[in-house]
């Protein structure tokens, strides 16, 4: 008997969907065969208060929590995300060879153009744009154009190579870092050279065991005078402190963030109404006033064409894995895989 067909027996649904929101449930629905039994709840395990698995496959995305005491029911785990450190924590820390898929290919566009938005809205001063039509005042409003500027990107996989095609056809001279150079149209250095001459720095690594606090204070304070950063990669390469502190000596200009360290917390905390719970939370919010900071909660990925492409994606995956018992793109369980954001080693 296939895996797929154990699976619905022992269960009754084939996969069951965590962490939905109303156009993605709505996608995913569209590309589901009629006969693949689903359900779907729009919050975190944690936040479901579910104390059983109810399903086949556990679909997340990068905010649930897998329980532990899930280890034995599972029968695959299929994140509809790029990046999959959150799975491989439970991987590691489980007792059995769970399979595990994701998905490498479906938003690189999507984060890239976000990051792309981050950066130009910043040197353009947006924010305080915005602020001052009630007083129709350009003073402290002269920005920068993207034209001659340099932008580094910190790994240089499917997303960062993205960020690099788009800066590049900006006119910005694009300088990649990277320990793994995959890209021969790239121009690749190492990070010191690129922080001394990067008007603009893109976080777009995969976050691993290795990486986690690559930008510490100290590094970003080697970055040039007024750069700006923006990290749509994972929320553990960098303290929001310390990018708090960095604008208040005014020495970055500027800051886009889309990822938040601990952010299954810290989303839980915001999301409940009483974000002063989470350790982490006063720096967000101290962020998210200032007029040189643009912070969007984990949306990068989110246009009409990339939730397509997820569903579409994730469908396929799951029906594969029903049929043969293994996914399409498995997690990577070390070394480092073919389309991922991987990055330098720590600083």
């Amino acid at each position: 008997m296939p895996w797929g067909m154990r699976l619905r027996y022992r269960k009754g649904v084939d996969i069951v969907f965590y962490e939905v929101f109303k156009e993605e449930r709505e996608a995913l629905k569209r590309h589901l065969p009629g006969n693949t039994k689903a359900a779907f709840f729009p919050l975190t395990i944690q936040e479901s208060g579910h104390t059983t698995l109810p399903g086949g496959i556990l679909c997340i995305r990068t905010q649930s929590v897998i329980p532990r005491a899930w280890e034995r029911d599972i029968q695959a785990i299929l994140t509809r995300s790029t990046g999959y450190d959150h799975v491989l924590s439970f991987l590691e820390a489980s007792h059995r060879d769970i399979p595990a898929g994701y998905l490498p290919h479906y938003c690189s566009r999507a984060v890239a153009e976000h990051a792309l938005m981050m950066w130009m809205a910043l040197m353009r001063r947006l924010p305080a744009q915005i602020e001052n039509l009630t007083r129709f005042d350009r003073d402290g409003l002269t920005g920068w154009e993207c034209l001659g500027k340099t932008v580094a990107v910190v790994g240089v996989g499917s997303i960062g190579s993205e960020v690099c095609r788009l800066a590049g056809a900006l006119g910005m001279e694009v300088l990649g870092v990277d320990i793994v150079r995959r890209h021969g149209w790239v121009r690749y250095t190492n990070l010191e050279d690129a922080l001394a001459r990067a008007d603009v720095i893109v976080c777009s690594m995969n976050l691993t065991a290795d990486n986690a606090g690559y930008f510490s204070y100290d590094v970003l304070k080697r970055a040039k005078p007024g750069a700006v950063f923006i990290n749509v990669a994972r929320g553990e390469f960098v303290r929001e402190s310390d990018l708090l502190k960095l604008l208040e000596e005014g020495h970055l200009s500027g800051v886009g963030l889309d990822v938040y360290a601990d952010e299954s917390a810290l989303a839980q905390a915001m999301r409940s109404g009483a974000p002063g719970v989470h350790p982490g939370a006063d720096a967000v919010s101290r962020l998210a006033m200032r007029k040189d900071v643009l912070c969007t909660p984990h949306n990068a990925f989110n246009t009409q064409e990339s939730v397509e492409r997820k569903a579409a994606q994730t469908v396929r995956q799951a029906l594969h894995f029903l049929e043969h018992g293994t996914f399409i793109w498995n997690v990577p369980r070390g070394g480092h895989p073919l389309g991922s954001e991987q990055g330098p080693p720590r600083a």
